[in-house]
């Protein structure tokens, strides 16, 4: 019998080890150098003070780069996430690589036990890096799955779909493109017929076809917004027929509910919205051929406030 080859499930471009991680980042000042190349390559920007281009060189002991000619400072941490933390620039980037590495995501007490930082330090991390991956995204192509689903804890001696003030279960709705595989995932105060066809409206492209359920606030989507509306019945256990289904949606609502159940276990309202952001933002990088902990890091400088400006104190990494 034939020895069955094996086979690498991982491209090579898309593989980022920790070796990778740590040849790359071997400790605070790699880290600095690489946010410093990132936005002004070469070290060459505009100085403030003598009005035109300039190479800037390190200032020893600190986190700001002087200008050649003049001496005045920046700060490449100046408008990143980065900005006044007193944590090791390395331990916020391995929190970026672990984040980056799991389908599931990664607990605050999961970077606290392998860097040593304070639990509270260890949330708030993930907290700003969560910032990095909102993202404002059209959904183009011509065929759209919308669905809604409900996350939060279990509901005792309620019967029935949860209102929009539910202490238990967080309304979110959904939309997935079926040619490129990009998702928008939002928190809505209900799945009301307002919520979900401004939803459509905000970020489905006009006259697209969209793919639902049966559920009665979709209806309208064609005769008062222009959609071609499809449903699929699931209260009589049907869930395809043809191309009419909403699986694409429905798939993506699992991983997010077994990521927050298995990793976070619980997350409030108040911060649903940065974990959808977060489970969204792998989503759609998915097949983009690179690492995702590639993909987080460009976030930092394409998030940067610009224009950079002289800043009278030291920022801290």
């Amino acid at each position: 019998m034939a020895k069955r080859k094996k086979t690498n499930c991982i491209p090579g471009n898309e593989k980022y080890t920790i070796q990778d991680f740590n040849t790359e980042f071997p400790n605070d000042d790699a880290c600095l150098s690489f946010v410093l190349e990132s936005r002004w390559p070469d070290g060459r920007t505009m100085c403030i003070k003598c009005g035109v281009e300039h190479k800037h060189y390190r200032v020893t002991g600190r986190t700001a780069f002087a200008c050649d000619h003049c001496g005045n400072h920046i700060y490449p941490l100046a408008g990143t996430i980065f900005e006044k933390s007193t944590t090791s620039l390395r331990t916020w980037f391995y929190a970026m690589y672990l984040m980056g590495s799991t389908r599931c995501g990664v607990s605050a007490k999961q970077i606290q036990r392998e860097t040593g930082v304070t639990y509270k330090t260890a949330w708030r991390i993930f907290k700003q890096i969560r910032t990095l991956m909102s993202e404002d995204v059209r959904l183009e192509g011509s065929a759209v799955e919308m669905d809604e689903t409900y996350v939060g804890g279990t509901r005792r001696g309620t019967r029935g779909r949860p209102s929009g003030n539910d202490k238990q279960k967080a309304c979110v709705v959904g939309a997935v493109e079926r040619e490129k595989g990009r998702v928008v995932a939002l928190v809505a105060d209900g799945a009301t017929r307002e919520n979900l066809h401004g939803i459509a409206k905000e970020y489905v492209l006009p006259e697209s076809i969209i793919y639902t359920d049966e559920y009665p606030a979709y209806r309208g989507l064609d005769w008062i917004h222009g959609y071609d509306h499809r449903r699929i019945n699931h209260s009589q256990g049907i869930y395809v027929v043809g191309d009419i289904h909403t699986n694409t949606i429905e798939g993506f609502w699992s991983l997010v509910k077994r990521g927050i159940g298995g990793v976070y276990h619980s997350v409030s309202r108040k911060y649903l919205q940065t974990y959808l952001d977060e489970y969204s933002f792998r989503y759609n990088r998915r097949n983009s051929g690179q690492p995702m902990f590639v993909s987080l890091l460009e976030q930092i400088y394409e998030r940067a406030e610009q224009p950079h400006a002289s800043r009278d104190h030291e920022t801290l990494s």
